[in-house]
């Protein structure tokens, strides 16, 4: 038996990693996360900020449903930030309810004849996404910055 043993040790030589080359593979994956995690934190950001220019899309057509069904006129209330969902009231039996994504805060401002949303997501970059029913078109981020508490 101690033959045999004898004989494995001296037929399997010299095997494994040395010390070098094992830091030279940390360092390598080092270097991979380094440059990885600041790209994956940018898309988490840019995820955040579609989510608010989303959520104000939804809004809006939420809001011209509503003007549809309750006699041309758009919902006054509620007026303010919202967070999570919020209803804009019953128009003929019908409840107009904006869901929002996780994060992000919406300020709806109207009047019977107009209305102003706009949305930011916290996790996000910080831009906030404005739409103005009075000029239509699309979803932009406005410059000056709009103020999200009040919409303009």
């Amino acid at each position: 038996m101690r033959d045999t043993i004898k004989r494995l040790r001296a037929a399997k030589g010299d095997e494994g990693f040395t010390l070098i080359e094992l830091l030279v593979v940390v360092v390598i994956i080092g270097v991979l996360v380094a440059i990885a995690v600041p790209v994956y934190l940018n898309y988490r950001q840019g995820a955040a900020d579609k989510s608010a220019q989303s959520d104000v899309r939804g809004a809006i057509s939420t809001i011209e449903q509503y003007y549809t069904d309750n006699g041309n006129a758009y919902p006054t209330t509620p007026a303010g930030k919202q967070a999570a969902s919020f209803n804009l009231g019953t128009a003929t039996g019908t409840t107009s309810l904006v869901t929002l994504s996780d994060k992000t805060e919406l300020t709806y401002v109207g009047t019977a004849s107009s209305y102003k949303v706009c949305a930011h997501n916290t996790g996000g970059s910080g831009k906030v996404y404005f739409y103005d029913s009075t000029k239509g078109g699309s979803v932009s981020v406005p410059t000056p910055a709009v103020n999200i508490a009040t919409c303009s």
